[in-house]
């Protein structure tokens, strides 16, 4: 497409974007529900839904009005001021997080910004001076700022930002190398409960079990990074629900507003007494017009029945995943509608260009693994749409 400027759209991208993004292969314009369209007018089945963002899809009518009765009525206000959406939004986080009475909410902009807010938390739990030890797991994502970086088990990542926030260890992601790590010298554990940005990667059976006995025994927080896998996405409210614990604190982003810029970390018991007046804050965090689209967002999940939606419809794309019968495909991982498709050859590349041009969008986190994160919303037609697009995708990426 060439635009009024008299260039592609390529090539103004790559001569106004910052050069630690790639140019994209596609320009969107619009979307509705579980489509997207590009400039050009060509129709594509979102099945990433901007990387688990979209819980509802695109334009949905409760997010768009939503948005925009609070655009007209107040959109900021800092954190001097509260507003009725944020006090809204903080109470159905306690509620759906499990927090209860003694849950606290703190909001930022982004999981980023959440999972930031929960090193500092981290750090807090010094009991003495003794804790310096901060632990995470091997391969894990937690973010891109230098916090959050600091997280995150990717030495690639972190190489050329050296040298990171000092006291964080990455430990292996086996039961075996948690019992030897955790003792009373480590202030926090964060875990993703899965591995969205490895390639939606499960944890052991019972390690997150094992992780709550081995923090409550030493007290160390235990800190979930749910930013991805958060909001019903894998057929419950949190996917620590799965194995019937509750964290110390719970990292939130990503699907909670449908698309609006919003974090949050919500604390849990003790862990709501460690941040003191002053200690952190953000200027455009909680504000009411993410709050409250993140309120209409959260309502509807709730009304429509969408997070069990979430576990029935996951488990019939895996079984169309499975009915391909691809000799490129050796497992399908994950929970509900975040699924990690393993393959057998690092044809992941070839298979997310051919979707594309078959009206698809998927996900190759990396060179053996696809990744898809339809939205919530997802029903029997984007189903058989995606199984018609993918299974024309895998022919191709085959030859």
């Amino acid at each position: 497409m060439t635009t009024p400027h008299g260039a592609t759209w390529p090539s103004r991208f790559s001569e106004a974007m910052m050069g630690s993004l790639a140019t994209p292969q596609v320009m969107l314009a619009r979307g509705e529900g579980c489509y997207v369209w590009d400039v050009d007018g060509k129709e594509y089945l979102d099945f990433l839904a901007g990387i688990a963002v979209n819980s509802l899809g695109h334009a949905h009518p409760v997010l768009v009005d939503a948005v925009s009765r609070q655009a007209a009525t107040l959109i900021h206000v800092s954190n001097y001021f509260a507003t009725p959406p944020q006090l809204e939004l903080a109470e159905r986080l306690k509620r759906i997080t499990g927090a209860g009475e003694q849950g606290r909410v703190y909001f930022g902009n982004s999981g980023a910004e959440a999972n930031e807010a929960a090193f500092k938390l981290a750090r807090l739990n010094v009991s003495g001076g003794r804790r310096t030890r901060i632990l995470a797991l091997t391969n894990a994502f937690h973010g891109r700022t230098m916090g959050s970086l600091a997280l995150t088990g990717k030495p690639q990542m972190r190489e050329a930002f050296e040298p990171m926030p000092a006291g964080v260890e990455h430990i292996e992601t086996s039961i075996e190398a948690l019992e030897a790590a955790i003792d009373d010298t480590v202030a926090a554990l964060f875990i993703e409960p899965i591995k969205g940005e490895a390639g939606v990667l499960d944890l052991p059976d019972g390690y997150l079990r094992r992780a709550r006995e081995l923090t409550q025994e030493h007290g160390v927080l235990l800190i979930m990074d749910e930013i991805q896998t958060g909001v019903g996405r894998t057929g419950r409210w949190f996917a620590y629900e799965h194995a019937g614990i509750l964290p110390d604190a719970v990292t939130i982003a990503k699907g909670m507003a449908g698309g609006v810029p919003i974090g949050a970390l919500v604390t849990f018991g003790w862990a709501s007494t460690l941040f003191g007046r002053g200690q952190h804050g953000s200027t455009f965090g909680g504000n009411p017009l993410a709050t409250a689209a993140a309120n209409a967002v959260l309502g509807e999940i709730e009304s429509a029945g969408l997070v069990a939606n979430a576990e029935r419809r996951g488990a019939e794309l895996r079984e169309v995943i499975r009915g391909f019968e691809s000799p490129l495909i050796t497992d399908v991982r994950g929970q509900g509608l975040l699924i990690g498709i393993g393959l057998a050859e690092p044809v992941s590349n070839r298979i997310f260009e051919a979707a594309l041009d078959a009206g698809l969008i998927v996900n190759a986190p990396n060179e053996s693994s696809v990744r898809l994160a339809p939205p919530l919303i997802v029903g029997d037609a984007e189903i058989a749409v995606f199984r018609e697009r993918f299974g024309h995708a895998l022919a191709e990426a085959g030859r």
